[in-house]
């Protein structure tokens, strides 16, 4: 029936250009009928027979194989059906021409179709033919470059139509239908379905409800109508071409007609046709007209090569006409019957789309969902799944540090250096600024320990005064006594310096406070483990002299001589390379940690050097003097109170150069602290448990019964 209404539609043009007065004047036009029944062997005999020796300027073609054979003929011809972009190659085919637009504007404008309402998972379904695989290579090459994120299911046998309607889930893909395929894929997809297609057969179907098509374009023929009533009685009926009389593909054929009349009218209307000296490349006469003539007209670009049909331009682009579709969406009415709504039109590239006016399969105005994944929401990004489509993805948080601020990001960036992400990660925020502060818990547990050290050596210090007199007091050493209290009292607030916003002057006084503070400390611890090695060798024949040399004064000389030797260290160290505040970008998080940068290692390194020397001396002599004579316990309490300041300063350095940020600060506050707890309770807690709660062994009569002759040594 679609055949025999083309057939009527080229009969009715024909008529009508010969009756035509102006166009073709004097000349009539003819036409021969074929039918090769979709059958290559058959189509192969049609178009031999088509110019096998009859005169005729051109020929209407319907199908591919009309259009390659004739074509090889150098026959020109005008084909209304043959829509493949293959024709469109000037060099495999110089003799084609078509007023049906190529294949290649109806997929891109699916494409842009399926790219507006955002569909990133299509099924295609598709003949296996070079129309269904140009098609689907045209739809995949603009998703790609105009989306880049899509994935095709893509059957073309039967059997993989029944198992995809019957399995797919993509219920809203768009499908691009021609041939026989329609009518088996709508009526085994039960599902709703959203697509595009131009097939009559949806028109019918109960599923065909919210179909969006791409459809050549429609138009009307004047008197058509009229043409067709005046048939016969056993002519087809008038009410199946009625459908509506807006026309489509029988347009075109009426347009092929109209083609080839004009070709021919600007051959025949030259002046001079008759003389022998015409220009057979633009004139011609009835009697004379070659096919190539009229190939050769339509080609060359210095003649017209457009004409007026109904007030509309009409004219070639090569092989094709400029590309005009129809969209069209089929939509249930009252009455029951779909009814097919014009909705928009394609204009070449370009698809102008009236959304408020589509009804979908669905019921809503809102646009069916058709994606494999959801787009991953902003502070995420994409990560494909090994061996699926790439639109089919999971959506994975953004590190720290790293943002996305789109939808669909296929990665996270990466913040600057001086920001980091927010808690979204959407965005990037500056950096807080971040120090060991009094206000943290951290500093404020620090601070506390500190002052609470520094009172109880203090409160030491005031008991060994208010007892100065005593045996217990006198028999220790009472001058090292109070200035190790003091060097001590000096340690645990010196570690204050550490907290709080480092500055210039706090970064320099902070480490000169600690070095020269411990040396001092140290020195004393020192200088009491000789005297008591002294002491003992004083019992000795011969050993009075050596006693000269650690009196009161050579003590207190020897006590500032080493801690000059760490307070020069410390003025080369600071007024060379001091240390300085600097932001520590290097440790990766939301703060910025503002520390005292040690500009020189090997400065700092002198400074910690030099207390670990005096402290291992001092540990060393202590443990030889550990068990002299009557067991005096000073030995005793120095050798333990060092094995824990040097324990502890060993486990710092680890410690020390693996913590992060404005941890490395508290590492060496709580070095500072322990040391000093250990020192201060170690040497101080035994004294002051006799002199307040055992006063009855702060006696002369009970320290000489218990250490002898040290006593006489050591109360001056």
């Amino acid at each position: 029936m679609e055949s025999l209404k083309y057939m009527y539609a080229m009969a009715f043009a024909v008529e009508e250009i010969n009756r035509n007065s102006t166009l073709l004047p004097g000349v009539k036009l003819g036409y021969r009928i074929v039918d090769g029944c979709s059958r290559y062997p058959w189509a192969l005999q049609v178009a031999l027979s088509l110019v096998g020796g009859d005169k005729r300027s051109c020929s209407l073609t319907a199908s591919m194989p009309h259009s390659i054979i004739i074509s090889e003929m150098s026959f020109p011809q005008i084909s209304y059906m043959a829509s493949c972009p293959c024709l469109s190659d000037r060099l495999k085919f110089p003799n084609f021409f078509r007023t049906i637009p190529s294949d290649i504007y109806q997929a891109r404008a699916m494409a842009r179709l399926a790219i507006r309402f955002h569909w990133t998972w299509i099924g295609a379904v598709l003949v296996n033919n070079d129309y269904g695989h140009l098609a689907i290579q045209v739809c995949v090459f603009v998703l790609y470059m105009e989306r880049g994120v899509f994935g095709i299911h893509r059957d073309c046998s039967q059997r993989n139509y029944y198992e995809r309607c019957q399995t797919d889930s993509t219920h809203n893909s768009s499908f691009h239908c021609k041939g026989d395929s329609d009518l088996l894929l709508v009526y085994r997809c039960k599902e709703n379905i959203s697509g595009t297609g131009q097939n009559k057969y949806l028109a019918i179907s109960k599923v065909a409800s919210g179909v969006l098509g791409v459809a050549i374009k429609s138009s009307t023929i004047p008197g058509f109508e009229s043409y067709l009533r005046n048939f016969p009685g056993d002519t087809p009926s008038l009410s199946y071409f009625s459908s509506p009389l807006k026309l489509r593909v029988a347009y075109n054929v009426y347009l092929a007609v109209y083609a080839a009349a004009h070709a021919l009218h600007s051959l025949l209307s030259c002046p001079n046709r008759d003389s022998p000296l015409r220009n057979i490349s633009t004139c011609s006469s009835p009697n004379h007209i070659k096919p190539i003539e009229v190939k050769m007209l339509i080609t060359v670009s210095s003649y017209p090569q457009e004409f007026l049909i109904f007030w509309e331009m009409f004219y070639f682009q090569g092989a094709d006409i400029p590309a005009q579709y129809d969209l069209v969406n089929w939509q249930n009415t009252p009455e029951g019957p779909l009814k097919l709504v014009l909705i928009g039109r394609v204009d070449g590239f370009d698809v102008h789309l009236n959304e408020s006016a589509i009804q979908w399969s669905t019921g809503s105005s809102q646009v069916p969902v058709s994606v494999c994944s959801e787009s991953c929401p902003p502070g995420t990004r994409m990560a494909t799944r090994k061996g699926e489509p790439v639109c089919c993805f999971d959506c994975i948080p953004c590190a720290e540090g790293e943002i996305s601020n789109k939808t669909g990001s296929p990665h996270c960036e990466r913040c600057p250096s001086a920001f980091w992400s927010n808690a979204k990660r959407t965005a990037c925020i500056p950096r807080q600024l971040d120090f060991l502060s009094f206000n943290e818990t951290l500093g404020i547990t620090l601070t506390t320990a500190a002052v609470s050290g520094a009172t109880v050596t203090t409160a030491v210090f005031v008991v060994f005064v208010c007892y100065r007199q005593t045996p217990m007091v006198r028999a220790n050493n009472s001058e090292l006594s109070f200035l190790l209290l003091l060097s001590l009292k000096l340690c645990f607030l010196c570690s204050l310096v550490f907290i709080g916003r480092p500055s210039v002057w706090a970064c320099r006084f902070q480490q000169a406070a600690f070095g020269i503070s411990f040396v001092l400390c140290v020195s004393c611890l020192l200088v009491k483990t000789m005297v008591v090695l002294v002491v003992f060798r004083s019992a000795r024949p011969g050993a009075e002299a050596l006693m000269k040399w650690f009196g009161p004064g050579q003590q207190r000389g020897s006590v500032c001589l080493f801690t000059c030797i760490q307070v020069i260290i410390c003025a080369i160290w600071l007024s060379l390379s001091p240390p300085v505040p600097q932001q520590d970008l290097g440790f990766q998080g939301s703060k910025v940690t503002l520390k005292c940068a040690m500009a020189s290692v090997v400065g700092f390194s002198l400074v910690l050097g030099y207390i670990g020397l005096l402290a291992c001396t001092c540990l060393l002599l202590a443990f030889l003097a550990r068990k002299l004579p009557d067991n005096f316990n000073e030995a005793k309490l120095i050798t333990f109170s060092m094995l824990i300041f040097c324990a502890v300063w060993v486990a710092f350095v680890p410690a020390y150069v693996s913590s992060p940020g404005k941890y490395v600060v508290a590492v060496e506050i709580f070095a500072i602290l322990a040391s000093s707890y250990g020192l201060l309770l170690c040497i101080f807690a035994p004294k002051c448990f006799i002199i307040l709660l055992r006063p009855e062994k702060n006696t002369k009569k009970y320290l000489m019964a218990r250490y002898g002759h040290s006593y006489h040594a050591t109360h001056n």
